[in-house]
């Protein structure tokens, strides 16, 4: 293996076969708090993408004839290196992503950490091999998987696609977000120093419509995962069906807090506007959509605006900060559209809007905003807006809340408050979507995580992540 000299921030290169190959074209990464340029990434075309496939198709047949335990102590030595990347890493999402310092720790990398941890536990627990009757069915690695993560949360999503990956004895091209690629460059540090065989992982940033196409559509990709937008995943299909290889998409969402008539309602509430608001909105999962009975509606949309205009915007460096900014100027002019177009259609503006914090005269700042009174064909509320921004709408018991939860072309995340949990769980299980959580229960990082409808196409995390990536060869005997 080689390597070039670089600065954290500052990477020319992309990584094929165990080796940093500088590249001619880069991007500037910039700073969403500030509007600086904080570092470079590398650019690749399509014949960096032909070389990157090919050294993991090279790759695949030796690392997938690894024991599971031996892929096992590989993703152990990968999080130890990690974990000693762990304050850089920080660093890295905070100055990407504008994620504030302690929601990059938590959210972003030990999130992404304990998910890797969680694939070694897997990779050794798996029954790649059951005996059914007198047949024996085997799962097996699916081959080179290309994985291609989002802007949002860029090291969290690659620990779950590339980990799930290795698990699986698959190898793996990655194609990082454009404005978030650096975190992942620090990834692909610490596969290298923790031995991974050349290959195994490799490295290609660059535009989605030159490098996430060529991968999309290339003959020697094997299954594409995608997390990104639903427009963008419908392109990523259609390209991976050309060749009928297999798409694992996770895209938008729009997902439905249900509060029922018996719930405490101050807890569920605030507890919404808090998730919806994670990540300065950017999470694709946030429950965006509060539903609480009409005859507390007012009280509920007051308890919103009030909890949302005590959550602190501003420096994500300061461990008091709440909200970052979002990603982009681009980021930020869709979203506050939205809302502008929301409040002229009448609907109320119950807290923030679409100015600058005070204090705050650079950033892709907003406040984190709650519309009450709006229709539900408003786009508004039946789009994905992306942004820190809460709708509030009442419903007329549980079986009309699981009609205004299912009223949407999404079906990601979710959540059912009520003091009876049997209560909670028959509501839960009839909303159509992934992953519903019930009074506020704890995320479970090996709980299938996936959508339904135009949230898109197979699961990630835990067991069902890992079969993703294989295939099955029944043998009877």
């Amino acid at each position: 293996m080689t390597s070039t000299m670089h600065t954290a921030w500052d990477r020319d290169s992309i990584l094929v076969g165990g080796d940093w190959i500088p590249v001619p074209d880069g991007t500037d990464v910039h700073d969403p708090a500030t509007e600086s340029v904080i570092g470079r990434s590398a650019s690749a075309g399509p014949t960096h993408v032909d070389a990157a496939v090919a050294a993991a198709g090279s790759a695949g047949a030796t690392w997938g004839a690894r024991t599971p335990e031996q892929r096992a102590e590989a993703l152990d030595n990968l999080c130890t290196e990690l974990r000693a990347r762990r304050q850089l890493l920080v660093d890295t999402t905070v100055a990407e992503v504008g994620a504030p310092v302690s929601v990059a720790e938590d959210a972003h990398i030990d999130l992404g950490i304990e998910i890797l941890e969680s694939y070694a536990r897997l990779a050794r627990d798996l029954p790649f091999r059951e005996q059914l009757d007198h047949s024996l069915v085997l799962r097996r690695p699916a081959g080179v998987v290309a994985c291609i993560t989002p802007w949002n949360y860029p090291f969290y999503q690659l620990a779950a696609k590339v980990g799930a990956a290795l698990a699986a004895g698959c190898t793996t091209v990655v194609k990082p977000a454009e404005l978030t690629p650096l975190s992942t460059y620090l990834f692909a540090d610490a596969a290298l120093a923790a031995g991974l065989p050349p290959g195994v992982v490799n490295l290609v940033p660059g535009s989605g419509r030159t490098v996430g196409a060529a991968l999309a559509g290339h003959p020697g990709v094997d299954v594409v995962s995608f997390t990104g937008s639903t427009a963008v995943g419908r392109g990523v299909a259609h390209a991976a069906a050309e060749s009928l290889k297999r798409a694992c998409l996770e895209l938008g969402g729009k997902s439905a807090s249900v509060v029922l008539g018996d719930a405490p309602l101050h807890r569920a509430v605030t507890a919404t506007v808090d998730a919806a608001m994670l990540n300065s909105g950017q999470t694709c999962s946030a429950w965006t959509r509060l539903l609480v009975p009409r005859a507390r509606y007012e009280e509920a949309v007051a308890l919103a605006a009030d909890h949302a205009d005590t959550l602190r915007v501003g420096d994500p460096w300061d461990r008091a900060t709440q909200l970052g900014p979002v990603i982009s100027a681009a980021q930020r002019r869709s979203i506050a559209e939205t809302v502008d177009a929301a409040i002229a259609g009448g609907a109320r503006l119950a807290a923030g809007g679409t100015g600058l914090p005070d204090g705050l005269e650079r950033g892709h700042y907003l406040r984190p905003t709650v519309i009450a009174d709006v229709g539900p064909h408003d786009p508004v509320v039946r789009e994905e807006i992306f942004g820190p921004v809460l709708v509030v709408l009442p419903h007329d018991g549980d079986e009309d809340a699981v009609r205004l939860a299912n009223d949407s072309d999404y079906g990601l995340g979710g959540a059912v408050w009520s003091a009876d949990p049997e209560r909670a769980l028959g509501v839960a299980a009839r909303m159509d979507t992934g992953q519903v959580d019930v009074n506020g229960a704890a995320f479970n990082p090996e709980a299938p995580f996936g959508g339904w409808k135009s949230s898109g196409l197979g699961r990630e995390l835990g067991r069902a992540g890992v079969e993703e990536f294989t295939e099955l060869t029944a043998v009877q005997r």
